[in-house]
Formats: C-alpha cells, sequence, structure tokens
C-alpha cells in the first residue's frame, strides 16, 4: 500500500542510499533471489527516522528465500506483468524512475502517478492517490531518450512482493 511503502521508499532513496537510484534499485532488485514478503525500518537511516515515520516501531525486511516449490526445484523470480499482477494478489507496483517512484494501481491500466524523489517522506499518503496532497506529477513522455525505468519491488498485503527482472 502506498502509505507504507512510499514513506520508507523515499526515506530509503533521500538517507540510506544517498540519493542513488540505482544503488536502491540494486538493493530492492538485483540483491534478492525472489522478491520480497515484506519492506521494514532497517531501509530507514537511524532512530530520528524510525520515531517520525513509524511512531518507534521496528521490523525487519523479509525476502520471499524460504519458498518450497512442489516439486522441490529452486524457487525462481516470478516476473509481474497487467496480467500477473492479479493472479499473484497484487494490488499496488511501483517502477523507479530517475526522477522519482511511479505508484501504480493494479486495478487501474497504464501509468500512475510519479512520486519526486525529493518529496518529504512525512507527507500523509493515503492508499488513494486522488487523495495525495498536491506533490505528484504525471509521468510525461521525454523527447530526448531517457535510461530505461528501474521495476521496484510490488506490494500486495496478502500476497508475495515481487519484482520483474530487468
Amino acid at each position: 500500500m502506498p502509505s507504507h511503502h512510499l514513506p520508507l521508499l523515499l526515506t530509503a532513496y533521500q538517507y540510506k542510499f544517498g540519493r542513488d537510484v540505482e544503488a536502491l534499485a540494486q538493493h530492492l532488485i538485483d540483491d534478492i533471489a525472489v522478491g520480497w514478503d515484506e519492506l521494514g525500518t532497517d531501509l530507514l537511516d537511524g532512530p530520528t527516522l524510525v520515531a517520525a515515520l513509524t511512531g518507534g516501531e521496528h521490523w525487519p525486511s523479509r525476502t520471499l528465500d524460504h519458498l518450497i516449490t512442489p516439486d522441490g526445484s529452486p524457487p525462481v523470480r516470478m516476473t509481474v506483468t497487467d496480467k500477473t499482477a492479479g493472479e499473484l494478489g497484487m494490488e499496488w507496483g511501483y517502477i523507479l524512475h530517475p526522477q522519482g517512484i511511479e505508484v501504480i494501481s493494479t486495478a487501474h491500466t497504464g501509468t500512475g502517478p510519479l512520486v519526486a524523489w525529493d518529496t518529504d517522506p512525512s507527507t500523509p499518503f493515503s492508499d488513494h492517490p486522488a487523495h495525495w496532497p498536491a506533490i505528484t506529477t504525471c509521468r510525461a513522455p521525454t523527447t530526448s531518450p531517457a535510461p530505461p525505468p528501474r521495476p521496484s519491488a510490488g506490494a500486495a498485503p496478502t500476497g508475495p512482493r515481487t519484482a520483474a527482472r530487468r
């Protein structure tokens, strides 16, 4: 849910990963074998940020590395698409762009609002983007080639959190 994930991702980008979107993408996408079960407060940098964003509550990030497949083979990363997101129980997707995080509701097709990387993580995000403060921009086409977007860990409170590999 954006109300949970956006503050964590914005804070991780701004503080823990020193505003380096490639380092954040490396951690969230490339450094995991299958996907994420939960993004935790270990993405935050320091007790002040944890207190401000979670009221002092701590929980670790957990990956989906404990899965057992029916045939005993090692689990493999699932690619999330518009078609498979619903089958996986995913409600939201996050795409890391150089200028910010695109937030896509899987209930709708197409692009979602773009939350700039310099957005204050303590912004009160709702799980309904229409209720967000005027801090987002719509993703506009560029006239010059831009680096390809980096998909981030998808999120679903009841299903696996996985990301597409580039």
